[in-house]
């Protein structure tokens, strides 16, 4: 091997090449790297993903909203945590797994293109929205005030889709609003994983602690990616918050009635943008950070083992 050069941006960029054929520790440690980082940050970030669900399906101001939550009083404030604390776990594992086993597979060796993350991100994307939307959907109902009463638990709610039959199970249950989650998805996953190591790698020449280009780089992925596809987050919210037989509005019909409930406005459909950018901001910058510290112990351990 030649000699390693480890300057920030260059020590960063060959942790994520792929190891020699034969060694299969790095795809398999991506994943539970993944799962505490998605974990942790999903638990910090909680109380403001609430407040911006609740803006999405009333269409009311966060001042409402934190009223909304504050009336109902403290014990419902997180209801509904165990679905997205579940759920995120899962997808931080299949996510940073799923994309790091696909990039090693198109480009053993590294550096890896454009390209190749665009596509590895896009089918780690797609892994996550099937295998993670009876999550969120689930999670939906119970975060909807409206909902408290009639399903108050999870049990409840599952037990409204068992009543459906089998193929009502899925489109109309578990899988209300999948395609719109898995455009969602299957794009912000390829945005994120293009441009996130590109910009803490130019933050890391700078010479700035290590945990600080992780935190910039998340941060203003999330928000971007975030803002770019939130119409279809709140179509997604909006979809999935619907549940029986007499209630099923179609894809077009979901999207004209979020058009036309937001007055026809592109900017009221953005109604809550300034929460969405705190939340992206602080949960992808979170997680990015928490996973680069975790990546940085793991290495650091094998290197001192070698």
């Amino acid at each position: 091997m030649g000699e390693q050069n480890h300057s920030p941006g260059k020590e960063l960029q060959h942790w994520t090449r792929a190891e020699a054929p034969g060694k299969k520790s790095w795809p398999s440690q991506a994943y539970a790297l993944g799962a505490v980082s998605n974990f942790m940050s999903t638990f910090l970030t909680f109380p403001i993903y609430k407040v911006v669900f609740r803006q999405q399906i009333h269409a009311v101001a966060v001042s409402e909203a934190v009223r909304q939550l504050w009336h109902e009083g403290p014990q419902y404030f997180y209801r509904g945590i165990y679905p997205p604390l579940l759920s995120k776990t899962l997808q931080g594992t299949l996510l940073f797994g799923t994309y790091d086993s696909l990039l090693c597979s198109l480009s053993p060796v590294g550096p890896h293109s454009l390209g190749h993350r665009w596509a590895a991100g896009l089918m780690s994307g797609v892994v996550e929205a099937v295998a993670l939307s009876p999550f969120e959907r689930v999670q939906n109902v119970l975060q909807d005030g409206r909902k408290q009463a009639r399903f108050p638990s999870t049990f409840s709610i599952l037990k409204e889709f068992h009543s459906y039959g089998l193929w009502g199970r899925l489109s109309l249950g578990y899988y209300r609003g999948f395609w719109p989650v898995l455009l969602r998805n299957s794009l912000g996953s390829a945005l994120y994983f293009s441009f996130k190591d590109p910009i803490q790698e130019g933050l890391a020449k700078q010479g700035l602690p290590h945990w600080v280009p992780a935190l910039v780089s998340g941060s203003i992925n999330g928000t971007i990616t975030c803002l770019v596809l939130y119409p279809l987050i709140v179509l997604v919210a909006n979809m999935q918050s619907h549940i029986g037989w007499q209630s099923m509005p179609s894809l077009w019909a979901s999207v004209q009635d979020v058009w036309d409930t937001r007055g026809r406005k592109l900017f009221l459909i953005y109604r809550g943008g300034s929460l969405v950018i705190l939340r992206s901001s602080v949960t992808w910058g979170l997680t990015t950070a928490i996973h680069d510290f975790l990546l940085r112990r793991f290495h650091s351990r094998k290197e001192l083992q070698d």
